[in-house]
């Protein structure tokens, strides 16, 4: 696919067929994602990558400690957003919910909405990028970040949606008892991954952008 294409029609999937995703098709994704730049070619990044069985294991545990209120562990939690930030944040809530028809005095309907996130939207597959924790350096989380995009984008050659969200890795002790991840290193980002629900309202849903002039400060032009 064409790279300015798939940039440009990229998009969050929040809902997935069941067909598993063949191991060799992932094993290709990532064979071409870790070509991605990282500063001074420190390459920060490791992958857990879980489906079948296990993967339904991790999910439920997930669900079990959400549903009792569990608070979630991992240390990647960020403070609450401000300003812009928020309001985009709010403004991605509010049309996803007016997609599926859900009130906002609707708490009920609400709450399973967030319950999908930490069931990964019951994607047949799920990616978690993983780095030692001493690697915190703001050029390690930029090389982190670019590779969720260089999985994201490889994803779409092979009919494949994603989406990148942190509900699925909050619980991190849980991934840690199943794939044996120590203290040492933190659960980065999850990536769900599936082929596409076309029916599934949300996933036709596009982001708005800012336009890039309101954002960009020329010089010398």
């Amino acid at each position: 696919m064409d790279v300015i294409k798939a940039l440009n029609s990229r998009r969050s999937i929040r809902g997935f067929k069941k067909d598993p995703v063949p191991k060799d098709v992932i094993h290709k994704i990532l064979e071409a994602a870790v070509r991605t730049p990282s500063g001074m070619n420190t390459q920060p990044w490791e992958f857990v990558v879980a489906s079948g069985k296990v993967l339904d294991e991790i999910r439920e545990e997930c669900s079990k400690l959400f549903n009792e209120g569990s608070f979630p562990t991992n240390d990647m939690l960020r403070k609450p957003y401000e300003g812009i930030y928020r309001q985009r944040q709010v403004d991605l809530a509010m049309e996803i919910f007016k997609i599926i028809g859900i009130s906002r005095e609707d708490k009920e309907a609400r709450k399973k909405w967030m319950l999908r996130g930490f069931r990964f939207f019951d994607s047949p597959c799920q990616i978690v990028i993983c780095a030692e924790k001493e690697m915190q350096y703001h050029l390690d989380m930029l090389g982190i970040g670019a590779m969720c995009q260089s999985i994201c984008l490889a994803a779409l050659d092979f009919g494949l949606g994603t989406c990148i969200a942190d509900q699925g890795i909050m619980y991190d002790q849980v991934w840690r008892k199943h794939a044996g991840i120590p203290e040492t290193k933190r659960l980065i980002a999850g990536i769900t991954i599936g082929y596409p629900d076309e029916g599934f309202a949300v996933n036709k849903m596009i982001t708005p952008r800012e336009p890039v002039d309101k954002i960009t400060t020329w010089l010398g032009f």
